[in-house]
């Protein structure tokens, strides 16, 4: 039901009503808090404290940045070009940019909904027959309706609240493409680097192994070794061969696909030119945080956090449609005709209005219950967000630390393969062993350098997985534009963008809870 009563009187109690009804205003709806994980303040991450460097000397390493404690320049470069250039980053800030553009719809429904002009002319004319004068009338008018829903309810507010939540969750999200990006790119380029030293490794064995086989052959032509040297001599050698190409195969994919990570076409990396073959080492940075503080301040977990801030809100934006609607409407019209006697008039109307669905109370109700039910799904995906984040840490911080103990066992073992091939060798041109001893020996060696470059690059790998787990790499891509001036250009021609391309990102948060609109306290 609508109420309009006409007024034309003075404008004072119209001043008396705006102020009680903005006096009155209050918020429906749950305000949101951080969600509580009961067991994150007390999870102390043992795995995570086995990881660290026993012994720490000099400045503390880049923690934000942390591929920058590999020190390796070609790296820096191609994580900072896929984080500014990856496809996947670029469509991330696309989103903030639509997010921009809902937060200002959002906030547009706190002032005049209703905004609408009209206007009319009309002209009339009659031709007089036997000579008389034309006759000829015209008419014009103009209108002007506002109509202003005052938010007493808050539900306008409460949506605000939502598309504030949504923006912030659009940021979280950007972040954690950066971070994924980041990992993404220092694991291509450390597989890279892994695949290279394989690479050697089997051309070093196998020119080794075919000296051997050379040797076996002289030695069956001219009579003192058996044919059977020589087969499984060639038998080693040819295996090692075949290791060859399946590892080109490798590398080449590698490098693809970390060309497309970079928005490059598929092909060899000129960076990568220099430091062939080096796999990129460093130690864990020191770890000030605790690891409730590490997990709140993952991108994923924030952006888990600010969709469930947003859905809270819009449980309030449909309590608020169960209330009356409170409204000022107000209308003022200019009328006149080109009669000589006719006088123009001004019409004016203003009034308040009530409009209550008591009738569809049964649909808003449930309305309320249905994104009541979608808070608690995404409370419910925020607590497996917070614990997938936490298994993520401790599996890459304890693959961390045992990969790291292997190394000086590996090393051990290739050093004493190494020496296990030179006896061979002697006792073999000696007459004391057969040439299985050697074969056997020379096959050892391979297997083991193998695995002693196969785990340096795990040992690398799984650090890199740790640094992704704490959340880390985000912070720098709140300095850079989130678009490239060539995608502002272009949007600002096709639509009128104006300051909402160039603003910038807020700054990186010092803790979780800076980064969260007011409200609710889940338990």
């Amino acid at each position: 039901m609508a109420l309009l009563p006409m007024i034309r009187r003075p404008l004072w109690p119209l001043g008396l009503i705006v102020s009680f009804l903005l006096s009155a205003c209050t918020t429906v709806g749950p305000d949101f808090k951080q969600p509580v994980v009961p067991w994150l303040a007390t999870w102390s991450s043992g795995s995570l404290e086995s990881s660290m460097t026993d012994s720490w000397t000099g400045v503390r390493p880049q923690s934000d940045e942390w591929w920058r404690n590999f020190n390796d320049p070609a790296l820096d470069q191609l994580i900072a070009e896929a984080q500014r250039l990856n496809p996947g980053v670029r469509t991330a800030g696309m989103r903030i940019m639509e997010a921009r553009a809902q937060l200002g719809i959002a906030g547009s429904l706190l002032y005049p909904q209703l905004q609408q002009i009209s206007g009319e002319a009309l002209r009339v004319g009659q031709n007089q027959s036997g000579g008389g004068a034309d006759k000829t009338l015209s008419a014009y008018g103009i209108g002007l309706n506002i109509g202003w829903e005052i938010d007493f309810w808050g539900k306008f507010r409460r949506g605000v609240e939502a598309a504030d939540a949504g923006y912030l969750a659009s940021i979280a999200q950007y972040d954690d493409v950066q971070v994924l990006v980041a990992a993404q790119v220092a694991n291509l380029y450390c597989s890279i680097r892994t695949t290279e030293q394989r690479l050697r490794i089997a051309h070093e064995n196998a020119a080794l192994q075919k000296r051997s086989l050379e040797i076996t052959e002289r030695l069956f032509k001219s009579g003192n070794e058996a044919e059977l040297d020589v087969q499984q001599a060639k038998s080693l050698y040819l295996s090692t061969l075949a290791t060859i190409p399946e590892l080109e195969s490798a590398l080449r994919q590698a490098q693809n696909a970390l060309g497309v990570l970079v928005a490059r076409p598929p092909g060899p990396l000129p960076e990568m030119s220099a430091g062939t073959e080096k796999i990129p080492e460093a130690s864990l940075a020191v770890i000030v945080d605790m690891p409730a503080d590490l997990l709140r301040r993952r991108p994923d977990v924030r952006a888990a956090e600010m969709q469930l801030a947003a859905q809270s809100a819009l449980i309030g934006v449909s309590e608020g449609a169960l209330y009356p609607s409170i409204a000022l409407l107000g209308s003022v019209g200019l009328s006149a005709t080109s009669l000589n006697w006719s006088a123009r008039t001004v019409d004016w109307a203003v009034g308040p209005s009530l409009v209550w669905n008591i009738f569809d109370y049964g649909r808003l109700k449930n309305q309320v219950l249905v994104q009541d039910a979608r808070f608690q799904q995404l409370y419910e995906q925020y607590q497996d967000a917070v614990l997938r984040a936490a298994r993520e840490m401790d599996d890459a911080a304890i693959a961390f630390a045992n990969s790291r103990i292997q190394i000086p066992l590996m090393e051990q073992a290739v050093q004493a393969a190494k020496r296990s091939l030179d006896i061979a060798t002697i006792q073999y041109r000696e007459g004391l062993v057969d040439f299985q001893r050697v074969l056997d020996s020379q096959r050892t060696l391979f297997s083991q350098q193998e695995r002693l470059v196969a785990n340096r690059g795990n040992v690398t790998l799984n650090l890199i997985a740790l640094y992704k787990a704490m959340g880390g790499g985000w912070e720098s891509g709140r300095n850079r534009p989130v678009l490239d001036e060539q995608t502002r250009e272009t949007m600002s021609e096709r639509s009128a963008w104006q300051d909402l391309l160039s603003a910038p990102l807020p700054p990186p948060p010092t803790d979780s809870s800076q980064a969260r609109p007011p409200g609710r306290e889940t338990q």
